[in-house]
């Protein structure tokens, strides 16, 4: 099971926000995030909080979580008041969103457009199993208004995704995309892991290529990591599987890099490659540049104004809560301009157009030039920007930085 929230200050019934929150709001970017935590089998990597039939219990169930999702919609709409919040994009994740049928989502979706106003051009993702869709499924879906499907394809050959516990055969990632673009919609995302015991470079090719064979405009490829608590954890523990090797990675990662690019992918930010500005995902870059969102959903995160919240985890106390008009929140805390600085730091450094330099150290930004790990050029024009090195060595550049 998923790991435990953490602890923070008590958040009110109500849900009401420190005054603090509420200072400036409508003057940064504003989003929606809805989580819907159903799957109906779990991932042996996924330490998400996600939940399968039988681990849903009473008092949930997937029929009666959009009515649950939309109440909570309007508790934003009161919380807010009346600030005029024109949500820049939606995205609706999990677990496995499309398990809810396109009305369900198309229903929360209308409530968010009811309660705030979706901005004109506003981008609306759902993630989706490759084997959780069909053609009607996808039509009826941009109908609702979704502009964006990211399609959790992670591997093409079979072996790595019976590693992974994925269900879907690779031939269904082509068929669906088809599907998609049929239904209309402009935008696609393919997740790719790289790094699953067992995955050999030419695997891991063999997965790009079969990726941009496709012809998606957007590519996500991100490292495995072995969380604690997972089945795949345990299997390395026992030495079922090796553990993933830091060098393995790092030449995933450079391949990823020169695939992607010849193709005409551009990175945007470390794990996440765009055909251009219109095909980059706006939602996390408003994550990434500090903007307000709303986390609907149990154990969704939601930030406004450098207040931060996260909601109860297990579906039926969420449900509970909404139903007695009380705050699904578990707790929240408020960010201090320190802590609000070293998280720009964190975010921004990742991102192709890098990090203002008067957040930063001049010092340490001077030595990771040196260092082959910050690009020259940039710093002249006030930015700080990874090389490819750098992005190599993020974490290590971050830490210096900051």
């Amino acid at each position: 099971m998923p790991a435990t929230l953490p602890d923070g200050d008590p958040v009110p019934a109500d849900g009401t926000l420190p005054r603090s929150a509420l200072s400036g709001l409508g003057d940064r970017p504003f989003a929606f995030y809805v989580h819907v935590p159903f799957c109906v089998t779990r991932c042996g990597y996924c330490d998400f909080n996600t939940y399968t039939a039988t681990e849903l219990g009473p008092g949930a169930s997937r029929e009666s979580y959009a009515e649950t999702a939309v109440r909570e919609v309007r508790m934003a709409r009161r919380v807010l008041g009346e600030a005029e919040l024109p949500v820049e994009t939606v995205f609706v994740g999990g677990g496995t969103p499309t398990l809810l049928s396109p009305d369900d989502l198309g229903r929360v979706l209308a409530a968010i457009d009811d309660e705030f106003g979706l901005a004109p051009g506003a981008e609306v993702t759902t993630e989706a199993n490759p084997e959780s869709v069909d053609e009607a499924y996808l039509g009826k879906l941009r109908e609702a208004g979704f502009t964006r499907v990211s399609y959790g394809m992670q591997s093409a050959r079979e072996h790595v995704l019976a590693t992974l516990d994925r269900t879907h055969t690779p031939g269904r990632v082509p068929q669906v995309v088809e599907w998609t673009r049929r239904a209309g919609f402009e935008h696609v995302n393919l997740d790719l892991i790289y790094g699953t015991p067992g995955e050999s470079d030419d695997d891991w090719r063999a997965s790009l290529e079969a990726a941009l064979a496709t012809g998606p405009d957007h590519v996500s490829a991100y490292a495995l990591i072995v969380e604690e608590g997972t089945r795949l954890a345990a299997r390395v523990r026992r030495g079922e599987l090796a553990t993933p090797d830091d060098d393995a990675m790092a030449d995933r990662y450079l391949m990823a890099d020169e695939l992607l690019g010849a193709y005409g992918l551009r990175w945007y930010e470390i794990s996440n490659w765009a055909t251009g500005d219109a095909a980059a995902c706006r939602h996390n870059l408003l994550y990434w540049t500090g903007a307000d969102w709303w986390g609907v959903g149990p154990g969704a995160h939601s930030h406004v104004g450098g207040t931060r919240w996260w909601n109860v985890k297990h579906p039926a106390a969420y449900a509970s809560r909404l139903a007695e008009d009380v705050t699904p929140a578990h707790a929240r805390e408020v960010l201090d301009p320190a802590d609000r600085r070293i998280e720009r730091i964190m975010l921004e450094v990742r991102l192709a157009e890098g990090c203002p330099l008067e957040l930063l150290d001049d010092a340490a930004v001077r030595r990771a030039i040196g260092d082959g790990l910050i690009e020259a050029g940039p710093y002249e024009r006030g930015r700080a920007v990874l090389t490819l090195r750098g992005r190599l060595l993020a974490d290590a550049v971050v830490r210096d930085l900051t």
